[in-house]
């Protein structure tokens, strides 16, 4: 995991591997300092490279979704894989993320 502003107003925290009860604590307190550093007004999560997702990773992005919320930053997701999009709509939690297909698309949609 690692984060890195390519857009002069997005901050970009690359997800890999499994997101699983294992790493979920981890993975939150990295989206929550990306997002509580303010340091640009948008926060996306690549998930490029995510294997897989359980319940315990969903909720740290939602716990990261509700703080950027609350503190007025935009947050979203982007290259989310088949697999892993299922999991978000069986929830339907892809009502409640901005889910993009890549970093290209974000960024037409934040232009």
């Amino acid at each position: 995991m690692q984060t890195a502003t390519t857009h002069p107003n997005v901050t970009v925290v690359r997800l890999e591997g499994h997101l699983n009860a294992a790493n979920a604590e981890q993975v939150r307190q990295k989206l929550t300092s990306a997002v509580s550093a303010q340091k640009t007004p948008v926060v996306l999560v690549d998930m490029a490279k995510t294997e897989s997702l359980d319940s315990a990773g969903l909720m740290a992005l939602v716990s990261a979704l509700k703080l950027a919320h609350r503190i007025d930053i935009k947050f979203g997701l982007c290259s989310v894989s088949p697999a892993i999009r299922i999991i978000f709509e069986l929830t339907q939690l892809d009502r409640v993320f901005e889910m993009f297909d890549s970093h290209s698309a974000f960024e037409a949609a934040v232009a």
